[in-house]
Protein backbone atom coordinates (compact mmCIF):
# COMPACT_ATOMS: atom_id res chain seq x y z
CA UNK A 1 0.00 0.00 0.00
CA UNK A 2 1.17 3.46 -0.63
CA UNK A 3 -0.57 7.20 -0.63
CA UNK A 4 0.07 9.54 2.25
CA UNK A 5 -3.33 9.24 3.79
CA UNK A 6 -3.95 5.55 2.75
CA UNK A 7 -0.46 4.63 4.43
CA UNK A 8 -1.39 6.39 7.92
CA UNK A 9 -5.32 4.99 7.81
CA UNK A 10 -3.70 1.71 8.04
CA UNK A 11 -1.36 2.24 10.26
CA UNK A 12 -3.66 3.87 12.70
CA UNK A 13 -6.55 1.57 12.15
CA UNK A 14 -4.65 -1.67 11.81
CA UNK A 15 -1.17 -1.70 13.30
CA UNK A 16 -1.01 -5.33 14.15
CA UNK A 17 -1.26 -6.10 10.40
CA UNK A 18 2.14 -3.56 9.83
CA UNK A 19 4.57 -5.72 8.19
CA UNK A 20 6.93 -3.17 7.30
CA UNK A 21 7.37 0.77 6.44
CA UNK A 22 9.49 2.93 4.45
CA UNK A 23 9.06 6.88 4.10
CA UNK A 24 10.91 9.96 2.81
CA UNK A 25 12.90 11.05 5.40
CA UNK A 26 10.78 14.71 5.71
CA UNK A 27 8.27 12.09 6.96
CA UNK A 28 10.12 9.86 9.26
CA UNK A 29 9.21 12.05 12.68
CA UNK A 30 5.30 12.08 11.66
CA UNK A 31 5.34 8.17 10.91
CA UNK A 32 7.61 7.23 14.12
CA UNK A 33 4.98 9.07 15.71
CA UNK A 34 2.38 7.30 15.00
CA UNK A 35 3.68 3.83 15.01
CA UNK A 36 4.47 4.56 18.81
CA UNK A 37 0.68 6.06 19.33
CA UNK A 38 0.06 2.45 17.65
CA UNK A 39 2.18 0.63 19.81
CA UNK A 40 4.69 -0.57 16.94
CA UNK A 41 7.67 0.73 17.74
CA UNK A 42 9.91 -1.82 17.51
CA UNK A 43 8.40 -2.31 13.97
CA UNK A 44 11.33 -1.57 11.39
CA UNK A 45 11.26 1.76 9.98
CA UNK A 46 13.18 2.23 6.61
CA UNK A 47 14.19 5.70 5.30
CA UNK A 48 14.56 5.97 1.51
CA UNK A 49 14.72 8.49 -1.32
CA UNK A 50 12.13 8.82 -3.98
CA UNK A 51 13.90 6.26 -6.30
CA UNK A 52 13.47 3.90 -3.41
CA UNK A 53 9.89 4.21 -2.32
CA UNK A 54 8.98 4.68 -6.12
CA UNK A 55 11.06 0.77 -6.48
CA UNK A 56 8.99 -0.44 -3.10
CA UNK A 57 5.59 1.05 -4.37
CA UNK A 58 5.66 0.13 -8.16
CA UNK A 59 4.47 3.38 -8.65
CA UNK A 60 6.12 6.73 -8.93
CA UNK A 61 2.13 8.23 -6.59
CA UNK A 62 3.54 7.13 -3.33
CA UNK A 63 4.11 10.33 -1.75
CA UNK A 64 6.70 10.04 0.79
CA UNK A 65 5.06 6.49 2.00
CA UNK A 66 5.32 2.78 1.52
CA UNK A 67 3.38 0.26 3.79
CA UNK A 68 3.71 -3.35 3.72
CA UNK A 69 0.74 -4.86 5.47
CA UNK A 70 -0.86 -8.66 5.63
CA UNK A 71 -4.19 -8.67 3.22
CA UNK A 72 -7.29 -7.24 4.47
CA UNK A 73 -9.99 -9.50 5.93
CA UNK A 74 -13.14 -9.24 3.67
CA UNK A 75 -16.16 -10.36 5.37
CA UNK A 76 -18.55 -12.49 4.14
CA UNK A 77 -21.36 -11.20 2.46
CA UNK A 78 -24.09 -12.72 4.53
CA UNK A 79 -22.15 -10.89 7.71
CA UNK A 80 -22.24 -7.40 5.61
CA UNK A 81 -25.63 -7.59 5.68
CA UNK A 82 -26.42 -8.86 8.62
CA UNK A 83 -24.76 -5.52 10.13
CA UNK A 84 -26.40 -3.09 7.69
CA UNK A 85 -29.54 -4.39 8.56
CA UNK A 86 -28.79 -4.41 12.37
CA UNK A 87 -27.83 -1.15 12.14
CA UNK A 88 -30.59 0.50 10.01
CA UNK A 89 -27.54 1.17 7.62
CA UNK A 90 -26.62 1.66 3.97
CA UNK A 91 -23.68 0.09 1.87
CA UNK A 92 -22.78 0.24 -1.75
CA UNK A 93 -21.91 -2.48 -4.18
CA UNK A 94 -19.98 -2.10 -7.39
CA UNK A 95 -21.35 -4.19 -10.44
CA UNK A 96 -18.14 -5.11 -12.51
CA UNK A 97 -16.55 -1.27 -11.81
CA UNK A 98 -12.75 -2.16 -12.28
CA UNK A 99 -11.17 1.01 -13.18
CA UNK A 100 -8.86 1.27 -9.62
CA UNK A 101 -9.21 5.07 -9.65
CA UNK A 102 -12.93 4.74 -10.02
CA UNK A 103 -13.32 2.23 -6.99
CA UNK A 104 -11.18 4.68 -4.90
CA UNK A 105 -13.24 7.59 -5.54
CA UNK A 106 -16.07 5.61 -4.50
CA UNK A 107 -14.52 4.19 -1.70
CA UNK A 108 -13.52 7.83 -0.68
CA UNK A 109 -16.87 9.23 -0.82
CA UNK A 110 -18.87 6.67 1.05
CA UNK A 111 -16.33 6.60 3.79
CA UNK A 112 -17.32 10.79 3.91
CA UNK A 113 -20.70 10.32 3.56
CA UNK A 114 -20.23 7.82 6.79
CA UNK A 115 -21.84 4.91 4.23
CA UNK A 116 -21.55 1.31 6.29
CA UNK A 117 -19.71 -0.90 4.00
CA UNK A 118 -18.82 -1.43 0.00
CA UNK A 119 -19.46 -4.78 -1.97
CA UNK A 120 -16.75 -5.78 -4.79
CA UNK A 121 -19.02 -7.39 -7.52
CA UNK A 122 -16.95 -8.82 -10.41
CA UNK A 123 -16.71 -12.76 -12.62
CA UNK A 124 -13.16 -13.25 -10.86
CA UNK A 125 -12.61 -10.30 -7.92
CA UNK A 126 -8.51 -9.74 -7.32
CA UNK A 127 -7.40 -10.92 -3.93
CA UNK A 128 -7.30 -7.67 -2.50
CA UNK A 129 -8.16 -3.88 -3.52
CA UNK A 130 -5.57 -2.65 -6.08
CA UNK A 131 -3.02 -0.63 -4.38
CA UNK A 132 -3.76 2.68 -6.71
CA UNK A 133 -7.27 2.25 -5.17
CA UNK A 134 -6.49 2.11 -1.62
CA UNK A 135 -4.35 5.23 -2.43
CA UNK A 136 -7.21 7.45 -4.24
CA UNK A 137 -9.53 5.97 -1.07
CA UNK A 138 -7.05 8.50 0.83
CA UNK A 139 -7.58 6.00 4.09
CA UNK A 140 -11.57 6.04 3.33
CA UNK A 141 -11.24 2.39 2.51
CA UNK A 142 -10.06 1.06 6.34
CA UNK A 143 -13.51 3.03 7.45
CA UNK A 144 -15.32 0.69 5.15
CA UNK A 145 -16.30 -3.42 6.04
CA UNK A 146 -16.24 -4.72 2.41
CA UNK A 147 -17.23 -7.59 0.92
CA UNK A 148 -16.41 -9.48 -2.34
CA UNK A 149 -18.58 -12.04 -4.29
CA UNK A 150 -18.01 -13.52 -7.78
CA UNK A 151 -22.19 -13.50 -7.99
CA UNK A 152 -23.47 -10.27 -7.34
CA UNK A 153 -27.38 -11.21 -8.19
CA UNK A 154 -27.48 -13.92 -5.82
CA UNK A 155 -25.68 -10.80 -3.05
CA UNK A 156 -28.52 -8.86 -3.82
CA UNK A 157 -31.19 -11.28 -2.97
CA UNK A 158 -29.13 -11.89 0.34
CA UNK A 159 -29.46 -8.37 1.70
CA UNK A 160 -33.04 -8.09 0.14
CA UNK A 161 -34.26 -11.67 2.43
CA UNK A 162 -32.86 -9.51 5.32
CA UNK A 163 -34.87 -6.57 4.70
CA UNK A 164 -32.28 -4.40 2.72
CA UNK A 165 -33.56 -1.99 0.03
CA UNK A 166 -31.84 -2.26 -3.41
CA UNK A 167 -31.80 0.63 -5.42
CA UNK A 168 -29.70 0.47 -8.65
CA UNK A 169 -27.87 3.86 -10.40
CA UNK A 170 -28.81 4.40 -14.04
CA UNK A 171 -27.96 7.19 -16.29
CA UNK A 172 -30.76 6.43 -19.47
CA UNK A 173 -33.78 6.08 -16.73
CA UNK A 174 -35.29 5.62 -13.24
CA UNK A 175 -36.36 8.32 -10.31
CA UNK A 176 -34.88 11.65 -10.05
CA UNK A 177 -32.68 10.91 -7.18
CA UNK A 178 -33.54 14.45 -5.63
CA UNK A 179 -36.60 13.31 -5.34
CA UNK A 180 -36.40 9.59 -4.62
CA UNK A 181 -37.69 8.70 -0.96
CA UNK A 182 -34.93 6.95 0.36
CA UNK A 183 -35.42 4.63 3.28
CA UNK A 184 -33.05 2.60 5.48
CA UNK A 185 -31.40 0.22 5.50
CA UNK A 186 -30.22 0.40 1.54
CA UNK A 187 -27.84 -0.86 -0.58
CA UNK A 188 -27.04 1.08 -3.51
CA UNK A 189 -25.91 -0.35 -6.56
CA UNK A 190 -23.28 1.33 -9.73
CA UNK A 191 -23.15 -0.45 -12.84
CA UNK A 192 -19.86 -0.71 -14.94
CA UNK A 193 -18.23 2.31 -16.35
CA UNK A 194 -19.43 2.06 -19.95
CA UNK A 195 -22.16 -0.86 -19.71
CA UNK A 196 -23.88 0.09 -16.78
CA UNK A 197 -26.26 -2.22 -14.75
CA UNK A 198 -26.33 -5.54 -16.04
CA UNK A 199 -29.55 -6.50 -17.33
CA UNK A 200 -29.77 -9.34 -14.13
CA UNK A 201 -28.58 -6.79 -11.65
CA UNK A 202 -31.05 -4.43 -12.68
CA UNK A 203 -34.06 -7.11 -12.61
CA UNK A 204 -33.15 -7.03 -8.68
CA UNK A 205 -33.03 -3.66 -7.62
CA UNK A 206 -36.17 -2.22 -6.00
CA UNK A 207 -35.95 0.88 -7.73
CA UNK A 208 -33.71 2.69 -10.36
CA UNK A 209 -32.31 5.99 -10.12
CA UNK A 210 -30.50 8.81 -12.01
CA UNK A 211 -29.25 12.25 -11.76
CA UNK A 212 -30.88 14.68 -13.79
CA UNK A 213 -29.17 15.96 -16.85
CA UNK A 214 -28.94 19.50 -17.15
CA UNK A 215 -26.53 19.86 -19.97
CA UNK A 216 -25.31 18.52 -23.11
CA UNK A 217 -23.29 15.30 -21.67
CA UNK A 218 -25.46 12.12 -21.41
CA UNK A 219 -23.60 10.38 -18.56
CA UNK A 220 -21.49 10.98 -15.13
CA UNK A 221 -17.93 8.96 -14.76
CA UNK A 222 -19.09 6.82 -11.77
CA UNK A 223 -17.41 7.75 -9.23
CA UNK A 224 -19.13 11.55 -9.68
CA UNK A 225 -22.63 9.77 -10.32
CA UNK A 226 -21.54 7.54 -6.80
CA UNK A 227 -21.20 10.79 -4.52
CA UNK A 228 -24.16 12.86 -5.69
CA UNK A 229 -26.13 9.25 -5.02
CA UNK A 230 -24.34 9.18 -1.65
CA UNK A 231 -25.04 12.76 -0.85
CA UNK A 232 -28.98 11.78 -1.60
CA UNK A 233 -29.24 8.98 0.58
CA UNK A 234 -27.37 10.51 3.16
CA UNK A 235 -29.57 13.50 3.61
CA UNK A 236 -31.82 10.76 4.47
CA UNK A 237 -29.87 10.10 7.63
CA UNK A 238 -29.94 12.45 11.13
CA UNK A 239 -27.23 14.53 11.28
CA UNK A 240 -24.68 13.12 13.46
Amino acid sequence: MYGWHAGFAVMERRPSDLLSVTCSASARAEVASVLARARRSELSLTVGDDACLAEAAASKHHEGLVVTVKARRFLPVAELADLVFARRGTAVALDRVRNPYNVGAILRTAAFFGIDGGVLGAPAPHPALHPDAVRVAEGGAEHLLIARTTDLVATLRQFRERGVAIVGGESGGGQDVQRYPFRRPTLVVLGHEREGLSERVRAECDALVCVRRWGAMDSLNVSVAAGVLLAELSRSKPAP
